[in-house]
This record gives structure tokens, C-alpha cells and sequence, in this order.
């Protein structure tokens, strides 16, 4: 049988030579065309600003524009920064930076997350629409530094380059978490003199000190651990000789180093040695930490303790409690005392609620509370070092946030305030716009960067932040003075994150005129 296609690509000379010219340049063009995709660089990009680095599935980088880095707890309140951003003028306000890890896979931390981008974003829309306009305005870019922060100099490295135009960063806020690489990132900002206010960063080395400063322009809003642990000592009045410490000995995690010296300074006199536990290199790793709390419940039994001190992070915290409860000493009451970690715990899943129903107390020292500042005196409340206006004034603000057409921005209940992340982050945010508008010169619309940091030691008397958590007066070296500590218990009933008392570092509330003395460091 004939073949027809034959007779027409390869009959006579001139089809053959045709047909080969055409067969050659599809051949060619399909092999550089392949070559091409082969060799052409990968589209890694994300977002606007944001991609992600060679070896990595996160996305890293700066956003102002409403992306949530894949984060569907963030979406909401993403959106609302990226509204807010959109209605201010070019040349007329001052970027503030989060720098967080917002990529995190731990449930816990992306609860937290949010709940960082709430409270900054209600002070920004305090700032830019309820300060008697006060300028400049102020625009918030998020900067994400990946899980566990293992991925900031990317972030860093950008913000770095963005004082100037169109940017014009002047702080950067957030900075969660007392770790390693957050150490790093800060020396790299302050080293370029960019302001920095700490979130809920709690380590005594990660802070600047009579002994010297090594995070020049460095502020925070939270007391240090050895503060914290101050605090819970005077408010427990703990029997040194009836208290026992169970610590983490994995060394390089700043917030459990610096609370587990401060511990170990109140316990001294005990008539037990330390019961250790190594958590895994990531804090959030079960591990099988859990086996040996069971060891260690059987030890604590056999002690005279009432008073157990906890040096560890959230989830070994809540595996200890859990371990505690299962003990064979059933009769016998113990109190868990520990750092603001335990904040965590009302929304953990894995918490044995039953293990608080068998005569376990656990005790935290907060950031913050929402019942704090309404309590009554007699129930623990206090007459100076902050204020239920201000903490009603902060509610008010929320409300109008949190709907339509400002919000929305999530959870923002009483429930979702207990653990105080949102309160301290508004805080946090507060000092930064306070500093940012205190170096403004008066016939300018912005300071220069290296003056937003140099308005700390000045933050004191009538110049302090009254923030949602209590006063915020600063020292020289940027650190909260007596800064009032809400000591907060794990309800029996429901692990509900229950308001016990006000605690202060220096064992009584600070002057009214909020002024350090000269002796504190």
C-alpha cells in the first residue's frame, strides 16, 4: 500500500532537502529550547520582597503589602497592615519592622505569631488615627526570619539597607524569642544603628547593662528572667530549704541559661541537688524528655520539696507537669514555679488538665494580663506602676480593630489576651512610635536612625509609656525599671491562664513618678 505522506515530504530532491531544513531547525529549536529551561535560574520568588533562599522551602524576606508567608492564622491581620499601609502618603512616615519567625510549624508559636501582628498593628492605627496627628505616620513591614529564626540574615541583611527611600525604617519591633540567632540578628541592627524594641525577650544577655552595651539603641518592654525570678520570690516567699530546681541542661538557649542562674540564685540553701533534663536542639522536639520526668517525679517524691523551680521551655514545661501529676505521692501538693514560657500552656493541647486537679499548682510569671490592671487591690491588683484607664483605653483601641471596615484581625477575646502576647506587642509597638516622634526634630518630617535609639534613657518621669501592661520606664541602658510582673496560675478547672497577683522585681510598686534610682543598673 502506498504511503501517502511519503509522496509529499520525501519524493523528489527538493521535498528531501525541504524537509530535512525543517526537521533540523524543529530539532534545534527543541534542544535549545530545553537547554534554556535547563539553565535558566529558578523562580524562587514568593512575594514582592520575599523568596525563598537556596536549600530552604520558607519564605524570607520583607513584606508590607498583606502576604501572610503561608500562614492562614496570619491572613486576616496581614490584610489589615497591609490597608492601614496603603493610605499613607510617600515621604510622610517611618517604617517599623516585625521581625519574627512567622514561617514557624509549631502550633504554639504561630498562636503567638498572630497574636505579635494584633498588638502592633492596634498601636500603628493609634499612631496614625488617634494621636492628634501627630507625625510622622507610621507603616509596618513584616520580616520574616524563618523557623526558630534560622533564617535571619536574609531579613536582616534587607533591613539594613532600607533607611532611606522609599522605606525609611526607623525600628524594628518584634524580636520574640531569647535565642541564638535573635542575639545575632540584634548585634548586626544595632551595629547599623537601627532602634530595636524587644518583644518578649527575657534574657539577661541578650540586654544592655551596667557592665556595658552590647545592643547599642536596644530597648524592650519585658523584665529580664533574673527580674521575673525576682518577682516570684517576693510574691511566693519561697522556703529556699523546701524548694528543689529541675533545669534543662542544654547550653546555647538564652532563656533558659539566664533562668535557670536566676533560679539557682533563689534556691540557694536547698538540701537537694538539681534534677537535669537535656531538651532536643529544637525546643519544640518532644524528644523523649517525657521518659525522663517520669525518673524524675519518683526522685521529688522522695524529697521534703514543696516548691519545684522550672529552667526549661514550654514543652518540656508541659510534659513535666504532666509526668508530676501521674506521680506516686498523690497526697502530697507542689507548686511549679517558672518563667513566662508557662504563657503557652493554656492553649496546649497536650496539657493533662487532670494533672492540676491533683494538687499541682503551676505559677508563671506573665508579661502581661488582661485582668491585671481591673483586679481590686485585695485581689491582688495594684495602685501604681500602671493603670486600669489605660488597660480599658487599650480594649476600646482593640475593639475598633478587630471589625470591619479597620479589621478584621482574629481571636481578639478576653481569652485570646490571657496570655498576654498581644498586650506586650502593643506595647512594644507604643514605645517604638514614641521614640520615633521624640526624635523628630520639629522642622523635620523624620529623625535620623541613629536618634530613634538614643531617646531610651529619656523614657522615664513624664516622658514614660503608659502601656496596656503596666508603665514602661526605662533606664539608661533601655531596660524596664520594676516593671510590674502579673503572677499567673493554670486554673484546676480548665487550665484557664488565671491573674493571681501583681509581683515587682524590687519586692514593692515603683515611685509614682516612675523615676529609676541611681542605683539601680
Amino acid at each position: 500500500m502506498r504511503n501517502p505522506l511519503r509522496y509529499r515530504v520525501w519524493y523528489t530532491a527538493r521535498q528531501k532537502v525541504v524537509t530535512t531544513v525543517v526537521a533540523g531547525a524543529l530539532l534545534f529549536t527543541s534542544g535549545w529550547y530545553s537547554i534554556g529551561r535547563l539553565t535558566e535560574p529558578e523562580d524562587r520568588s514568593c512575594a514582592t520582597g520575599v523568596e525563598r533562599p537556596q536549600g530552604s522551602d520558607e519564605c524570607i524576606g520583607i513584606s508590607s503589602d498583606g502576604y501572610d508567608f503561608g500562614r492562614s492564622k496570619l491572613t486576616e491581620v496581614a490584610a489589615a497592615i497591609a490597608r492601614e499601609n496603603a493610605t499613607l502618603k510617600p515621604g510622610r512616615y517611618a517604617t517599623v519592622a516585625l521581625l519574627l519567625p512567622l514561617t514557624s510549624t509549631d502550633e504554639a508559636m504561630q498562636t503567638k505569631m498572630r497574636r505579635e501582628l494584633q498588638g502592633a498593628f492596634a498601636a500603628q492605627y493609634r499612631a496614625n488615627h488617634l494621636s492628634n496627628e501627630q507625625v510622622p505616620k507610621i507603616r509596618i513591614v513584616l520580616a520574616n526570619t524563618g523557623k526558630n529564626n534560622l533564617l535571619w540574615k536574609p531579613a536582616v541583611d534587607r533591613l539594613k539597607t532600607m533607611t532611606g527611600a522609599p522605606d525609611h525604617l526607623r525600628a524594628v519591633s518584634g524580636v520574640a524569642t531569647s535565642s541564638t540567632p535573635v542575639r545575632a540578628a540584634l548585634k548586626e541592627l544595632t551595629a547599623a544603628h537601627i532602634a530595636v524594641v524587644g518583644t518578649t525577650i527575657t534574657a539577661d544577655d541578650i540586654a544592655n547593662g551596667p557592665g556595658g552595651d552590647p545592643f547599642p539603641g536596644l530597648a524592650r518592654v519585658s523584665p529580664t528572667n533574673r527580674d521575673e525570678a525576682r518577682a516570684l520570690a517576693h510574691f511566693g516567699q519561697v522556703k529556699a530549704d523546701k524548694a528543689l530546681l529541675v533545669q534543662d541542661t542544654r547550653t546555647g538557649d538564652h532563656y533558659t541559661d539566664t533562668l535557670r542562674a536566676a533560679f539557682t540564685s533563689l534556691v540557694k540553701g536547698t538540701q537537694y541537688e538539681p534534677e537535669l533534663f537535656t531538651s532536643r536542639e529544637d525546643p519544640n522536639d518532644e524528644g523523649t524528655t517525657a521518659n525522663t520526668f517520669q525518673q524524675i517525679t519518683h526522685i521529688i517524691c522522695d524529697t521534703d520539696a514543696e516548691t519545684v523551680f522550672f529552667a526549661g521551655r514550654h514543652t518540656q514545661l508541659r510534659q513535666f507537669i504532666n509526668a508530676l501529676g501521674a506521680r506516686g505521692c498523690q497526697s502530697r501538693p507542689f507548686t511549679i514555679l517558672t518563667g513566662d514560657e508557662g504563657s503557652y500552656l493554656g492553649n496546649d493541647k497536650k496539657l493533662d488538665r487532670d494533672a492540676l486537679r491533683r494538687k499541682v499548682t503551676v505559677r508563671y510569671a506573665s508579661l502581661a494580663h488582661p485582668d491585671a490592671w481591673t483586679a481590686a487591690k485585695d485581689k491582688g491588683g495594684a495602685a501604681t506602676g500602671g493603670s486600669a484607664a489605660d488597660y480599658r483605653s487599650f480594649l476600646e483601641l482593640l475593639a475598633t480593630v478587630a471589625k470591619k471596615p479597620v479589621g478584621p484581625i482574629g481571636p481578639a477575646r478576653h481569652q485570646d489576651l490571657t496570655d498576654g502576647q498581644i498586650i506586650i506587642a502593643h506595647d512594644a509597638m507604643s514605645l517604638a512610635v514614641h521614640a520615633v516622634r521624640q526624635a523628630t526634630p520639629e522642622d523635620k518630617r523624620l529623625p535620623q536612625p541613629a536618634d530613634v535609639g538614643e531617646q531610651w534613657p529619656r523614657v522615664k518621669g513624664p516622658l514614660r509609656v503608659s502601656g496596656a501592661g503596666g508603665w514602661i520606664c526605662l533606664d539608661n541602658h533601655g531596660n524596664p525599671y520594676n516593671k510590674a510582673v502579673p503572677v499567673v496560675e493554670l486554673a484546676p478547672e480548665d487550665a484557664r491562664q488565671r491573674f493571681v497577683a501583681i509581683a515587682w522585681p524590687e519586692g514593692t510598686p515603683p515611685d509614682p513618678r516612675c523615676l529609676p534610682p541611681s542605683s539601680a543598673p
